[in-house]
């Protein structure tokens, strides 16, 4: 069985490559596909150049492998496309199954990140191709900068309300995802990953508090509040719009499913709140 990981030059495709070696996968059968190959040559493993906008690279890079997966781009606007030429090329290659990193109840939910989502999912169930999807929650990684914030400003600003997170680490949504690669039944699966905690903007004060060693507390504004202030520290209008819109949708609810999905994966329970951010913040 061979696999290629492509993203891994970010930070969840590295740590799948890592957690399918340590899971006994034998360096020669894993492809560490990026951009940028020099950054991958560390990991030991066979590397290639994936990029999501070149079809020539990507069937060169799937080319003898049994399952790819397709980690979500960072593109914003160009994912369905670049997603789209990924689960061509994988099937151009020959290859059998595709897993792809998704959003939290794609097909439902009125998260301002999950319509390419919930394209992508339906371009790979229209594919032909055996299919997993992994439907990753939030990566507690992406409050560092909020923590640094705090650190000077006593503060964390939210227009989430009462609005709860399920949040993970990337280390946990990476083992989860490399125990999906490394066998069992998992084709035509859809996992709703996420920690097994979904906390509050108090519940996150408290964990910075702990964390960083000084007073913080989760100041609740409005969403037009909100906007103002993050455009008044210095934030473009779409930047700003965008934060606000995904705490609206933290106050709806759309990150709050906090599922058991993860925790069977990788058997154990997922990284805490406040270890999660403890190692985050010493990363940074």
């Amino acid at each position: 069985m061979s696999v290629v990981v492509t993203g891994a030059s970010g930070h969840l495709g590295r740590l799948v490559v890592q957690h399918l070696l340590a899971g006994g996968m034998p360096a020669d059968q894993v492809v560490a596909g990026g951009r940028r190959t020099e950054r991958l040559e560390d990991l030991g493993t066979r590397t290639a150049t994936v990029d999501y906008d070149d079809p020539a690279s990507l069937e060169t890079a799937f080319a003898g492998a049994e399952t790819v997966l397709l980690v979500s781009g960072s593109e914003v606007g160009q994912r369905v496309a670049q997603h789209g030429r990924v689960i061509d090329a994988a099937k151009a290659a020959g290859v059998r199954r595709v897993v792809y990193t998704s959003a939290p109840h794609a097909d439902t939910t009125g998260l301002v990140l999950a319509p390419e989502h919930k394209a992508t999912e339906e371009l790979l169930r229209a594919s032909g191709l055996a299919w997993t999807v992994l439907r990753n929650n939030w990566y507690t990684e992406n409050y560092v900068g909020t923590l640094h914030q705090a650190r000077s400003t006593g503060v964390i600003l939210t227009s989430a309300g009462d609005g709860r997170v399920a949040s993970a680490t990337r280390d946990d949504f990476a083992a989860g995802a490399a125990a999906v690669l490394l066998g069992g039944e998992h084709d035509g699966r859809v996992y709703e990953l996420s920690g097994d905690v979904a906390w509050s903007f108090d519940d996150l004060a408290e964990a910075a508090s702990t964390v960083l060693g000084v007073p913080v507390v989760a100041k609740r504004v409005s969403s037009e509040e909100h906007r103002a202030i993050l455009v008044g520290a210095g934030l473009d209008e779409g930047t700003a719009g965008f934060v606000a819109a995904l705490d609206a949708d933290i106050a709806r609810g759309d990150l709050a499913d906090a599922t058991s999905d993860l925790r069977t994966l990788i058997g154990r329970p997922t990284t805490p709140l406040v270890d999660g951010l403890r190692a985050a913040l010493a990363e940074s």
